[in-house]
């Protein structure tokens, strides 16, 4: 699959009660995403995996879903959870595409060449490259004229 989207990341207002929130990006695996919760007054906390969600259609071009866990009243569902973790009124959901910045294909030497897999190795870079564009457009950056030679600040915030 050639990766069209630029799309890194996505994000949502919380309700208090919507326990659902959709990524339209692929992802590799569950742990490629990163959830963070945003308060109203700006504090961001980073939640946790398989204790405060869990994702679905890692895989799948067209993303998939990051669920909340909160008590469904069945202990056999996925996003069950005992103590409710979803989202509240005024606050923001972003889930942002995090892969690690790996090469996870080795081609042996005299295999037939796996074009499957070698596919997904571009498309992964693609995605890192990506997300380190997504980054650095974050940044603080200087004119492309600046002739400053360092960046240290030696001046506290």
């Amino acid at each position: 699959m050639a990766i069209s989207g630029t799309t890194t990341k996505s994000s949502a207002s919380a309700n208090g009660t919507q326990h659902s929130f959709a990524y339209g990006f692929k992802i590799f695996a569950n742990g490629d995403l990163t959830v963070i919760v945003r308060s109203a007054t700006g504090s961001e906390t980073v939640k946790v995996l398989d204790t405060d969600y869990i994702v679905t259609n890692a895989g799948n071009a067209n993303g998939g879903n990051v669920l909340f866990k909160f008590n469904t009243g069945n202990s056999s569902d996925a996003h069950f959870s005992s103590s409710d973790k979803r989202p509240q009124s005024g606050e923001t959901v972003l889930i942002r595409r995090n892969l690690t910045l790996t090469q996870g294909t080795d081609y042996v030497e005299n295999d037939p060449f796996p074009a499957a897999s070698h596919e997904d190795a571009l498309d992964r870079l693609t995605m890192i490259t990506q997300q380190i564009q997504e980054n650095v457009d974050r940044s603080i950056k200087l004119s492309r004229t600046n002739t400053m030679t360092s960046t240290e600040f030696t001046v506290g915030a």
